[in-house]
């Protein structure tokens, strides 16, 4: 009797642990499905290669194309995570291998709390505070350096105004740097105190031991680290709708506003009166969730072909 009960409750334990697993797949498909079929009008009416490659957005014609859109979310998103990385290493590397331990938890503690603080936070900082500094002092200063320089001066052309894509790319760098530090930190812990040691004894210098025993044993958990903030980047919304602008033109300059999938979805969904507009506002969704599930995917990719 007692062993028929425990096969019960083992029973029940496994239904409920593969039912609580299944969820999340039934979520995703879920959310799949309602996408797909809301964008069936634009799909059939735009196609896929035109509307991606398209850069007409005008609601008046009833014209919409993705590709401003598309290109601002990845140049943001590139953007931010180029200039996160190097800075979240660093950080990581001061707080556990360098930092005195009695320092470390407030630095722990300093990480945590920007990564809970709400993003339009971020976003009214980003226009009241760091916009204006951009404009007055930074983009002159980047346009004194790179204009005279032939291909470079592409990319700091026009006034600057501080609402732009290099503001914003340095709004969501703030943003993603505790998702990199953290899992960083956790990396650089694990690393094997023997390995460590070992190195030292050998005669090598923090730095050494650093670059040649930490990072390379750490890589993965950074590289994890990195792919997380991507997801995180992409999908940012509030934070850069308010330095971004919302201009629906692709310029090469980091000194153009622009916008993102997230920011004309956010901006244009009130507006949006008839079906064609809809449906090619929720094209534009299934587009961010087909990005961001290759990203993922080829995130995973390198990490097992690291761990090969």
């Amino acid at each position: 009797m007692r062993q028929k009960s425990l096969f019960v409750k083992n029973r029940i334990f496994m239904v409920l642990t593969a039912l609580s697993a299944a969820t999340v797949a039934i979520v995703v498909i879920a959310m799949l499905v309602v996408l797909t079929c809301a964008s069936i009008a634009a799909i059939k009416h735009f196609g896929v290669l035109h509307f991606i490659f398209s850069s007409q957005w005008n609601p008046v014609k009833k014209i919409f194309g993705g590709a401003t859109s598309i290109y601002g979310t990845l140049m943001t998103t590139i953007l931010a995570v180029l200039f996160a990385t190097p800075v979240s290493i660093g950080i990581a590397i001061f707080a556990t291998q360098i930092c005195p331990s009695r320092f470390r938890l407030f630095f722990s503690n300093a990480i945590e709390l920007l990564a809970s603080i709400p993003s339009i936070i971020y976003g009214m900082w980003g226009l009241f505070v760091l916009a204006p500094i951009m404009k007055n002092y930074i983009e002159p200063a980047l346009q004194a350096i790179f204009l005279p320089i032939p291909v470079v001066r592409l990319f700091f052309e026009g006034t600057p105004l501080g609402i732009d894509i290099l503001t914003s790319s340095i709004i969501l760098s703030i943003m993603i740097i505790p998702f990199i530090s953290s899992i960083s930190q956790d990396s650089f812990d694990l690393t094997p105190k023997e390995l460590k040691e070992s190195a030292y004894a050998m005669g090598a210098t923090k730095w050494e031991v650093i670059k040649d025993v930490i990072l390379p044993y750490s890589k993965i958990g950074v590289l994890g680290g990195v792919i997380l903030a991507v997801g995180r980047a992409l999908g940012e919304t509030m934070a850069v709708a308010f330095v971004l602008g919302n201009d629906h033109h692709i310029h090469l300059s980091l000194l153009k506003s622009s916008t993102t999938i997230s920011v004309t979805l956010a901006n244009e969904f009130t507006e949006a009166d008839f079906g064609l507009y809809i449906s090619s506002l929720f094209y534009l969704a299934l587009i961010l969730f087909v990005i961001s599930f290759i990203l993922l995917g080829i995130g995973k990719i390198f990490v097992k072909r690291i761990e090969q």
